[in-house]
């Protein structure tokens, strides 16, 4: 991950150059279904992008498209460099919409989810739309910590995974997890680990980086996970990274999402009310939960703080701030 990072109120210079990009005309809607004023960019692809499209490249895997808020992710040099480089929406279609055969056309703002996934994938995943000799060959991706985002023309060199998804999946948010941090972790080395933390949800992941011999790490790492309509519980999971042979599991954990998830929904726009508590996930003795973890109303989000457990291993805790963000935002 880029050591060199902020967000739209930091480094001037870095605010400046996304702000001018933003402001280009055809950046004012999305690059794959017109709606107005996007609020989320794929990082690697070059393009601005609304939340119903969002969630769509979400399915998609990092190593194909790189999904960042424009508002609420910090953004590194590198990344925003690759924004500029290809230039804005129009840019970008010119070159992935360069043969878009007759009769396909592109999903509207209202679209229901089949439709924007179907048009996104042969978009992106299948480059049904690139010209020939710019396609490239499916392949598998493999584990990488690199974290960092690539230009449009190093998107073309990368490998696209051959695991596809079961079937088209509706979202109804966004989850945004802040790994904070572990304490007392499972010594899996010599004498200490290298442990880094995996989410899952649904056919989703997002990995932490890797923090070097340490059993109280502090990651501090925001990941951010689709949440689909029919959800399940979030799954976490601690590995010890080994360079030589398989990662060794360092304890897992599952978070349930359903009191953040109803609670928010029960009180819609969270903007309309002061800082209170709007639901609590109870601990109990079929949960990870060290304590009951409270679901807030804090500065206009729905926040939760939730301390665990590590499962199925000798000793760990892992503790994580949880955001719900819901479609409208």
């Amino acid at each position: 991950m880029s050591n060199t990072s902020f967000d739209l109120g930091g480094p001037a210079s870095g605010k400046r150059r996304l702000k001018d990009l933003l402001l280009q005309n055809d950046n004012r809607i999305c690059a794959d279904c017109g709606a107005p004023d996007p609020k989320w960019a794929s990082a690697n692809i070059g393009v601005f992008i609304c939340l119903k499209c969002c969630g769509v490249h979400r399915s998609l895997g990092t190593h194909i498209s790189k999904v960042l808020s424009v508002t609420l992710d910090d953004w590194s040099e590198d990344e925003i460099d690759a924004m500029i480089e290809v230039g804005g929406n129009s840019s970008a279609n010119s070159i992935y919409e360069a043969f878009l055969p007759e009769g396909i056309s592109k999903p509207r703002p209202d679209s229901n989810h089949d439709e924007r996934a179907r048009f996104i994938r042969s978009k992106y995943e299948l480059q049904e739309f690139l010209k020939p000799s710019l396609r490239i060959a499916s392949a598998s991706s493999g584990r990488s910590n690199d974290q960092s985002s690539f230009s449009i023309m190093d998107s073309f060199r990368s490998s696209i995974s051959s695991q596809k998804l079961d079937g088209m999946v509706e979202f109804i948010g966004v989850l945004k997890v802040k790994v904070v941090k572990g304490t007392n972790l499972a010594i899996r080395d010599m004498l200490s680990s290298d442990p880094y933390v995996i989410l899952t949800l649904g056919q989703q992941t997002a990995q932490t980086t890797v923090v070097r011999s340490n059993l109280n790490p502090e990651w501090n790492e925001e990941l951010m996970l689709s949440v689909p309509q029919e959800f399940g519980p979030l799954k976490l999971q601690v590995y010890d990274y080994d360079t030589f042979s398989a990662d060794d599991i360092m304890g897992e954990a599952e978070i349930d999402l359903q009191p953040l998830i109803t609670s928010a929904m029960a009180y819609g726009d969270p903007g309309m009310f002061g800082d209170m508590q709007i639901g609590k996930w109870l601990n109990s003795d079929d949960n990870a939960l060290i304590e009951d973890s409270a679901v807030n109303i804090v500065d206009g989000k729905v926040k939760q703080d939730i301390s665990l457990k590590l499962q199925n291993v000798e000793s760990g805790e892992i503790f994580l701030e949880v955001e719900w963000v819901p479609l409208d935002q």
